[in-house]
């Protein structure tokens, strides 16, 4: 049972209203970043047909058009006013964030079909070429759209993700939990789950289930350990048989280090010191020399969401790099 709910809990993370205006937990000690208001909040917003699911988009920002994948309302709430100065944001569903058109086959979920839908939606949107934006999972699908229309791309931005998210992977993580996170950590990840077991998270409907995972173990997914991820979550959907398939599956699967030797993008690669999910920032090692351009950085103060936990360092970083590529 707790390799299904953290399974959940992974998924969750890639998805991460109002948007924030949040402050750092590195210029602020123990407090965290807290939404507040914005002068985006009139955002341009609309949906592209995909076959049967409608995409929803709201586009906030200006500059250079960068597209970032899955959950609009999520998304919209994690990067911040800086990058808005700079970046005209493009917040865009995917088929497991989009309203639900009912059962599907899972082959409407195939990686492929997720990355023609970027690209449908770059056109419809009239965007030119885009950087594009991937935080967790989402970064395999940047990466991909990346490689299958590079023409089209400018950069690459990947933000908290290992390599895969194989059993190895998986094994990784809980070996850097147990020799790197703290007892005080640790402590409150246990008083967490006796709080909400595993038992009454599987008594709930899926979608809930997910986000209650992610909330109750903040420990493994934040730099504060204590951080209440509710308000993030208000408002958002998710498509349960879509993750069940790419998450479950083809993440599990997936080997990015296919195409990488014809694949010549610039990529960014952020992740956090903290990151708990996943396997520690080491794993990426072996993989870095096979990619022709890539800058990694990891943020010393962040868990799972870099952009969020510590803006005005990951701005800083990512606006320099993508300066260098103008």
């Amino acid at each position: 049972m707790r390799q299904i709910v953290w399974i959940q809990v992974l998924w969750v993370s890639l998805l991460i209203g109002i948007t924030l205006a949040s402050t750092a937990l590195s210029c602020q000690g123990d407090r965290p970043p807290q939404p507040a208001s914005t002068p985006y909040a009139l955002a341009d917003t609309g949906s592209i047909a995909a076959s049967e699911f409608r995409l929803r988009y709201r586009i906030e920002g200006t500059g250079p058009p960068a597209i970032v994948i899955g959950f609009p309302t999520y998304y919209a709430r994690i990067f911040s006013d800086t990058l808005r100065a700079h970046l005209r944001l493009v917040f865009l569903d995917h088929r497991g964030s989009a309203p639900s058109p009912g059962p599907v086959d899972t082959t409407a979920f195939a990686l492929s079909r997720l990355v023609d839908d970027i690209e449908l939606t770059r056109q419809q949107l009239g965007l030119g070429r885009i950087a594009v934006i991937g935080h967790s999972g989402h970064a395999f699908m940047a990466l991909e759209y990346a490689k299958t229309y590079p023409e089209n791309v400018s950069q690459v931005i990947m933000i908290a993700i290992s390599p895969d998210l194989s059993a190895a992977n998986a094994q990784a993580r809980d070996q850097y939990w147990q020799a790197f996170a703290s007892s005080e950590r640790k402590a409150i990840m246990a008083e967490n789950r006796q709080r909400v077991p595993d038992e009454q998270l599987a008594a709930l409907p899926p979608g809930e289930r997910f986000i209650r995972s992610y909330v109750r173990d903040a420990p493994q997914i934040w730099y504060d350990p204590r951080f209440d991820a509710s308000p993030l979550w208000d408002g958002v959907e998710i498509n349960m048989d879509m993750f069940n398939h790419v998450w479950g599956r083809i993440f599990r699967d997936i080997d990015i280090t296919k195409g990488l030797d014809a694949f010549d993008r610039p990529v960014f690669l952020a992740v956090g010191r903290h990151d708990f999910l996943l396997a520690p920032p080491s794993t990426w090692e072996p993989l870095l020399p096979l990619f022709s351009d890539i800058t990694m950085r990891v943020f010393e103060e962040s868990g799972h969401t870099p952009p969020f936990e510590e803006p005005a360092r990951f701005d800083a970083e990512l606006l320099r790099w993508m300066k260098e590529y103008q």
